[in-house]
């Protein structure tokens, strides 16, 4: 049986190449000549550098960036290709991740370890950069990234407008005299399933602020601040508009990457998927694809890894099935249009510091479970023993025709033409011996007188 491993991470538990690592060991307790590929998976957030560097066999470099806050922070990027293209997470430096619940605050984040990451990129001598811009802590409109590459943010004054949302108010105008110039002739690709466009109330701010901490007036301050920036774009000549699908990412990232570099927008799914070799490990002829995330919800269904790993492998005739740490929403059912089979790994665990200390052993259960299910279903029934059938006798051989004798046929022929039936001679009956004859009776012998036998003796006796 060959198997795919093919999951996102379990955000706050396991990371995409723990929970492969754990998925294996479930379906080889269970199936010990099981042939597993391990392809750990992002779509385009955290881990997404990691997955398509080790699925390509590249190598990881390590620098000091700025964090989301400003404190220096630890972060890294592939390179592929004999360090021709460079991979990197924004999450890996501006992330939500690397801040507390309480730090939480688009006013003061910013992307400017984002940009510091992509210039070492360059530094490195990479001329196509793989961007995932998903689990930002930023709505900083991307102006904290272009800062580090040389772009300036003015005021109506001409002063730098600073860092973080709150900066976004006061920008009056865009200088891009001092951007690098490496970037006119570097490729630029983003990884990013979001399609919400900058503004209103589907965009970047009404979306996403709130998880990263916007409270509802803030929420409208940010709006107005990324407006002010697309207004600044336009009059700088960069853009026409600030509508496109997914400039709503990542706080308007994905804005600032299209209109300022001129980067273009990909699924990081699909993406991500290409690099690690799903497509090519599927054609290897597999019987099973697992794949996995943390939560699983309504919005699964609706392109996020996950889906996306299910519609393809189908695509191949391939079934395959979904390990979650948590099936939620209202309509869980409606999974299995996209699923051939889809489960919660957390067997009854009755709250959320269970539910992540025991994830691990959980999921390598649920996997076990599952492959054994497999391995039943696909076991032969015994069959009943076959009914002997009837041994046929050998039909008994006629006698061969006896030959007509030349005559007789003869005679036949002519019988046959005179009409007359067939007149078979009749065999004369045995001739019975004839009777004996009866003994004729001997005469009495004639009684002689003693003197004349005597007499007759008497001549014989000399």
């Amino acid at each position: 049986m060959k198997i795919i491993i093919a999951p996102d991470s379990f955000k706050g538990n396991m990371s995409a190449p723990t929970v492969c690592s754990k998925i294996e060991e479930g379906i080889l307790r269970a199936c010990k000549k099981a042939k597993v590929f391990k392809i750990p998976l992002a779509d385009g957030g955290e881990g997404t550098a990691r997955a398509v560097t080790e699925a390509a066999g590249g190598k990881f470099v390590e620098i000091t960036v700025k964090g989301p806050l400003g404190k220096p922070h630890k972060a890294a990027f592939g390179l592929l290709e004999k360090g021709k293209v460079a991979v990197l997470d924004m999450a890996s430096a501006s992330g939500l991740e690397l801040i507390s619940k309480g730090e939480r605050n688009p006013m003061k984040a910013c992307s400017y370890g984002t940009g510091e990451l992509m210039k070492a990129a360059l530094d490195s001598g990479a001329r196509e950069l793989i961007i995932g811009i998903g689990g930002s802590a930023t709505n900083d409109g991307g102006i904290g990234m272009l800062s580090a590459l040389g772009f300036r943010f003015l005021d109506e004054r001409g002063n730098p407008v600073g860092f973080g949302g709150e900066a976004l108010a006061r920008i009056a105008k865009v200088d891009c005299s001092g951007a690098d110039k490496r970037l006119k002739g570097v490729s630029i690709k983003v990884a990013c399933d979001v399609t919400n466009p900058l503004l209103g109330p589907k965009g970047a701010s009404a979306t996403f602020g709130p998880q990263k901490g916007a409270t509802p007036d803030l929420v409208r301050i940010l709006d107005s601040g990324l407006a002010k920036l697309g207004a600044a774009w336009i009059k700088a000549g960069l853009a026409k508009d600030v509508e496109q699908p997914g400039d709503g990412a990542a706080g308007g990232m994905g804005a600032a990457l299209r209109i300022c570099l001129g980067a273009k927008m990909e699924s990081g799914a699909m993406l991500v998927m290409r690099y690690a070799g799903f497509f090519k490990c599927l054609e290897k002829g597999v019987d099973l694809v697992i794949t996995g995330e943390g939560q699983t919800d309504d919005q699964t269904a609706g392109g996020k890894l996950c889906s996306v790993v299910a519609r393809e492998s189908r695509k191949a005739k391939v079934p395959v099935a979904l390990l979650s740490g948590a099936l939620a929403g209202e309509n869980a059912r409606k999974l299995l249009s996209s699923f051939d089979y889809a489960a919660s790994v957390s067997c009854g665990e009755t709250s959320l510091d269970a539910m992540l200390k025991n994830g691990p052993q959980n999921l390598t259960f649920a996997a076990e479970n599952l492959t054994r299910a497999i391995l039943m279903g696909n076991k032969p029934k015994a069959s009943k023993p076959a009914k002997k059938a009837p041994e046929k006798k050998a039909p008994l051989s006629k006698a061969p025709p006896k030959k007509t004798s030349p005559k007789k046929a003869a005679a036949e022929k002519t019988a046959k033409k005179a009409g007359t039936k067939k007149v078979v001679p009749k065999k004369a009956p045995l001739s019975k011996a004839p009777p004996k004859k009866a003994a004729a009776k001997k005469a009495p012998k004639k009684a002689v007188p003693k003197k004349a036998a005597a007499k007759k003796a008497g001549t014989k006796k000399k």
